[in-house]
């Protein structure tokens, strides 16, 4: 059954993910993909998420899909038992993904079970395609990324940090351009979605 966790901000709402994780027990493993965020600026929140897993008791392999070779991420991604994405440049993180065909891997390994934690980057690129990130993300930083096709695992298009800042004003315009066209879900910092076959439930941290 497939497994999803949908978030802005993953260390916001790391007690939702352990209330909720019913495969979640100390000494087991996380493939921990920072890809995104590598060429950011701003990229506290992925040192954030790793202890929050680590918190967890669970034990993080990171594995950045840019420099590692094929063999090491499907070897990584099939033997850990949760596979997280960071938040960061949405472009930048599917251009990687399909150059090395991790993709498809991650495809594969979520529709046989596997739990998948997505955050703000992580999380948009389950959606059917990420054009409609381009008003949030710079597409130049992925000039080879040829299609914005994504992973398609749900059918909905995560619209994260709705209401925080910085992304007030630009998440307010893309949930107004976009709300007629496509199935497009904005969510805060202190939401997330779990998906669980074709059921998806939002969670909200109580303030």
């Amino acid at each position: 059954m497939k497994s999803l966790f949908i978030t802005s901000s993953f260390s916001d709402v790391a007690s939702i993910f352990k209330d909720t994780e019913e495969n979640l027990t100390p000494g087991k493993t996380v493939t921990f993909i920072p890809t995104a965020s590598i060429h950011e600026e701003i990229n506290f929140y992925v040192e954030d998420a790793k202890k929050s897993l680590e918190g967890m008791g669970l034990l993080v392999e990171v594995i950045d899909v840019s420099i590692e070779d094929k063999d090491t991420i499907f070897s990584s991604l099939e033997r850990n038992d949760f596979i997280y994405v960071s938040g960061g440049n949405t472009f930048f993180l599917l251009q990687e993904l399909k150059r090395t065909g991790a993709d498809k891997e991650i495809i594969k390994q979520v529709q046989s079970g596997k739990t998948y934690i997505g955050e703000s980057a992580g999380s948009m690129i389950l959606s059917p395609s990420i054009d409609y990130v381009r008003d949030m993300d710079d597409e130049s930083a992925a000039p080879s990324l040829e299609s914005y096709e994504a992973l398609n695992l749900i059918d909905f298009y995560p619209l994260p940090h709705y209401t925080n800042e910085p992304f007030i004003e630009i998440t307010e315009a893309m949930k107004s351009k976009y709300s007629k066209t496509i199935k497009i879900e904005p969510f805060s910092n202190a939401e997330a979605f779990r998906v669980k076959g074709q059921r998806t439930q939002k969670y909200k941290i109580n303030a």
